[in-house]
């Protein structure tokens, strides 16, 4: 599976994002799909997971309330919708699939986009 990440760019504090995660490969509905980000400085962390089938979804207490995440298995695409963003949400996002339950753990994840940089100025 080959993920492509886009839909970064700079925006306001209060301000809306859709990342998009685009997969290529025709077993992506079996996967589980996370989003994760990594700020200058910082680790990569854990935002949202999803299940192959959409029916579940987890998130980061961080951003639980402002952030969704969704899949299109027929686009064999995942998005994540940025809603109220703040300056810590500043980072580079990955999205990444997993053959086994979406989880919040990284090493669990068999494949990962190349991230694109969401800046939140203040």
């Amino acid at each position: 599976v080959q993920l492509q990440a886009s839909g970064g760019g700079l925006v306001q504090a209060g301000g809306s994002l859709r990342l998009s995660c685009a997969a290529s490969g025709r077993t992506f509905s079996s996967y589980g799909m996370g989003w994760f980000r990594q700020a200058p400085g910082k680790e990569r962390e854990f935002v949202a997971a999803i299940s192959w089938s959409g029916g579940s979804t987890y998130y980061a207490d961080s951003v639980k309330g402002r952030f969704t995440i969704s899949r299109d298995n027929a686009k064999n695409t995942v998005y994540l919708q940025m809603n109220s963003l703040k300056p810590e949400d500043t980072a580079v996002y990955y999205c990444a699939a997993t053959n086994q339950a979406p989880s919040r753990w990284g090493y669990e994840y068999d494949y990962w986009g190349q991230g694109t940089q969401v800046t939140v100025s203040s």
